[in-house]
């Protein structure tokens, strides 16, 4: 039995040593350890406080970044908007110069076949005066081939220039 029941002596030496042990554990030991433990639970106090920081931070980036793209969505639609507008006005101006230069044009095939219709009936009454004085001169030649019907023509054109 004296295995298993240790003797007095053992038991308060092992006891003095164990006060000493405790003693100088704690006189040189915990005080670090403590000051270690301490110093990492502030290190992780400190980091959890900056992943916070950061995440608060993140939030702030986030709704600024939907911000600015809310704004340049709007400016897009509006430069969009704008540039419609201005290819419409292009196209309504482009259109109401066409009719200007059609109307224009127009008006100056009109001026052109007046004055060509013109050209042509002032060529055309100097043909006819042309073949009108032809037939005639060939007219007086046949019928004026005689003395006889020359004289008669003659006292006729006196008679009448006296009548007048």
């Amino acid at each position: 039995m004296e295995l298993v029941t240790p003797s007095y002596g053992l038991l308060f030496w092992t006891g003095l040593t164990f006060c000493l042990l405790l003693l100088v554990l704690t006189k040189f030991v915990w005080k670090p350890i403590l000051n270690v433990v301490n110093t990492r639970s502030k290190a992780i106090e400190d980091a959890l406080k900056e992943a916070e920081k950061a995440r608060h931070e993140m939030q702030q980036m986030h709704a600024e970044n939907e911000r600015i793209l809310k704004e340049a969505r709007a400016e897009r639609d509006a430069i969009l908007k704008e540039a419609k507008d201005a290819g419409s006005k292009m196209i309504d101006d482009a259109r109401e110069k066409a009719k200007s230069e059609g109307a224009k044009l127009l008006e100056a095939a009109k001026s052109a076949i007046q004055s060509e219709r013109n050209a042509a009936l002032s060529e055309m009454k100097a043909q006819v005066a042309t073949f009108s004085v032809q037939i005639a001169e060939q007219l007086v030649k046949e019928s004026l081939a005689s003395e006889s019907k020359q004289q008669a023509l003659a006292s006729k054109l006196a008679e009448e220039i006296k009548l007048n």
